[in-house]
């Protein structure tokens, strides 16, 4: 049974960046064409949004998704989940529909196909380099004069103990969602770490379950609240996840 499993497991992640780069193959023309030019970029994430619901279908991957209170299309928010999966980059494109920018570790670019879409259109960050850090709130603050939402997963990484339901958040998000008065929409992913870890013989299809609890404003806060907003924001998830089993 247990060798079974092994040979499940192998194929499930295979399958799983044949799904990665398969669409992106398909689409080549198309993404190529939309991050040419900033202004573009919306075309970029709507077929960013086919690409993640086609892998999440083909994994076998259900979300079911709950919200508390609704984003309202066209104005820009800060969005921050837990972070445990490489799907929840998937699970974060297929759930919001109002184009935002991923801010994320460099280190992916390093994959194939992927990770030359994830350079161009992502703010990348080196966390050795305090000078990196400097230029993601630049680089973060001309995508929201130009009308996009940012996504940060705050833990800044995947916590390499599992054990860990969720590691503390650094500051960056909160900085910047006070800098640019976005509200914080805080979002739990439920199943991910179960679903598709980066343990590499685990994983299954299932059902994926997200909610989207209300938000923070930051319309009146100064930087003196960070720390306050910080471990608020990071509350609502550790409990949501608590109420999730974990």
């Amino acid at each position: 049974m247990r060798a079974l499993k092994i040979v499940f497991w192998i194929f499930y992640r295979v399958w799983f960046y044949i799904l990665m780069g398969v669409p992106i193959i398909i689409m080549f023309p198309f993404l190529f064409i939309s991050i040419l030019k900033e202004k573009w970029y919306p075309y970029f994430f709507i077929m960013a949004r086919i690409w993640a619901k086609v892998i999440l279908f083909g994994m076998g991957f259900f979300p079911k998704v709950e919200r508390e209170e609704e984003i309202i299309e066209g104005k820009s928010y800060m969005f921050v989940s837990n972070h445990t999966s490489m799907t929840d980059i998937m699970l974060m494109l297929a759930v919001v529909k109002n184009p935002f920018v991923f801010v994320g570790k460099k280190e992916l670019t390093k994959i194939p196909l992927f990770g030359f879409f994830y350079k161009r259109t992502c703010i990348l960050v080196d966390r050795k380099s305090s000078r990196s850090r400097m230029e993601v709130f630049e680089r973060a603050q001309k995508k929201i004069n130009q009308g996009f939402s940012i996504c940060i997963f705050p833990e800044g990484g995947v916590p390499s103990d599992e054990s860990v339901i969720l590691d503390e958040f650094k500051d960056g998000a909160f900085r910047l969602a006070i800098d640019h008065h976005l509200p914080i929409v805080p979002i739990t992913f439920g199943d991910n770490k179960k679903r598709f870890s980066y343990t590499f013989l685990s994983g299954s299809p299932g059902e994926m379950r997200v909610k989207v609890h209300p938000f923070f404003e930051t319309q009146n806060l100064k930087q003196e609240s960070k720390k306050t907003l910080k471990e608020d924001v990071r509350q609502v998830i550790l409990k949501q996840l608590k109420a999730y089993g974990q």
